[in-house]
């Protein structure tokens, strides 16, 4: 859709009204002010007043600017032409969203365009802001389309649970009671749980939150985390140890988040660790300024084939065919990695194979040693 004048048209219209208005200055000036100077400086050589010799040399002067004029005028309208197709198309590229989004044969959607930085250093800044924001677009869409798909997948199990009941319950073949009550009470809390970290993961991501950080001791924090842990840990069986912490390394961290992060591996491990089991945090200085640490269980393990994915939004983990019932929403160590990520450190995971238990490894900057002696 045409929105009015090209960029072309523009410089173009520019060039020749600064053409136009000095010429038109030098025309007056030469009409006015040369024209009476001329004449005064022919009087000077003694030249008579009037004379032929003096009227014929005082119209040369008015032919030659005429002529001056004459060439100068389409001379600098076809320059100033070739100055502005030259500049338009070195700055008309298409920026990100100057055009419909293109889609593929198969419904998806092409990538933003990207400006080119052709142009010199004049639009170099221009085009890197374009290209910014070409990439938050692609990227806010690509978790847009992302989190309807993984909506549409996880909400299916939890609303059918729901619908069946609801029939059955209209139908009369179902019986209000206790285990229908909590049934649906379980589906429905659910779907709560769902949304909540859908919004987490994808206000992470897109980095939208805001972290309170403060320093805390490490050997605290990780105490902590276990020991809020340690009820389900003692109902299950599973045995959960963490290393002695002498050291009092400190981290700058969001207590609360942090919390969230072990919560989450801690709940993990759990889950895939069998009664009788353990799990081990453990704590370890990696060079001056980074912090380890291990959660390891002796579970079930991860495949290889799993292990690059156990990351991804609602990836189980270990066993593929694990019922989702025992697994949560399959979001959690999502959120874990985007956390511990926008706190300038590193979550991965290790496992030797099924069976054979997984590590995760969390690595944060520690605080600098005028800070920790500061804390003491």
């Amino acid at each position: 859709m045409n929105h009015g004048p090209g960029l072309t048209f523009r410089f173009l219209a520019a060039q020749v009204l600064v053409v136009v208005i000095s010429l038109l200055m030098a025309a007056a000036v030469a009409t006015m002010v040369g024209l009476t100077l001329f004449h005064d400086h022919m009087l000077m050589t003694g030249r008579e007043d009037p004379s032929l010799e003096l009227f014929h040399a005082e119209q040369a002067y008015r032919d030659a600017n005429l002529i001056t004029l004459a060439v100068a005028l389409p001379t600098a309208l076809i320059s100033a032409l070739l100055a502005s197709l030259w500049l338009s198309r070195r700055l008309r590229t298409p920026p990100a969203g100057s055009h419909p989004r293109r889609y593929q044969p198969d419904g998806r959607q092409l990538p933003y365009p990207r400006a080119r930085r052709e142009a010199g250093p004049e639009v170099t800044t221009l085009a890197h802001a374009f290209n910014t924001m070409a990439d938050r677009l692609e990227h806010t869409e690509q978790v847009r389309r992302q989190m309807l798909s993984d909506l549409a997948h996880e909400m299916g199990t939890p609303l059918s649970v729901l619908t069946v009941y609801l029939d059955g319950l209209q139908d009369g073949v179902v019986d209000w009671n206790n285990a229908t009550h909590t049934i649906m009470a379980d589906q429905l809390a659910r779907l709560t749980r769902l949304m909540e970290d859908i919004d987490d993961v994808s206000r992470v991501q897109e980095h939208r939150i805001d972290l309170d950080l403060a320093e805390e001791g490490l050997g605290d924090l990780l105490h902590t985390a276990a020991a809020a842990a340690g009820e389900a840990y003692a109902d299950k069986g599973v045995d959960l140890q963490v290393e002695t912490i002498t050291d009092t390394a400190r981290v700058l961290v969001d207590r609360q988040r942090f919390g969230q992060v072990m919560s989450n591996l801690l709940s993990n491990a759990l889950r895939h660790t069998p009664a009788g089991g353990q799990v081990r945090i453990s704590v370890h200085r990696q060079g001056v300024s980074t912090a380890l640490i291990h959660v390891a269980d002796d579970g079930e393990g991860i495949p290889p084939g799993q292990l690059g994915h156990i990351f991804e939004r609602f990836c189980r983990g270990g066993d593929a065919v694990r019922s989702r019932d025992n697994g949560g929403a399959g979001i959690g160590l999502t959120i874990s990695k985007a956390l511990i990520e926008a706190h300038c450190g590193t979550l991965t995971a290790t496992s030797p194979g099924p069976g054979r238990g997984a590590v995760f490894a969390l690595r944060l900057p520690l605080s600098p040693p005028d800070s920790e002696e500061a804390a003491r």
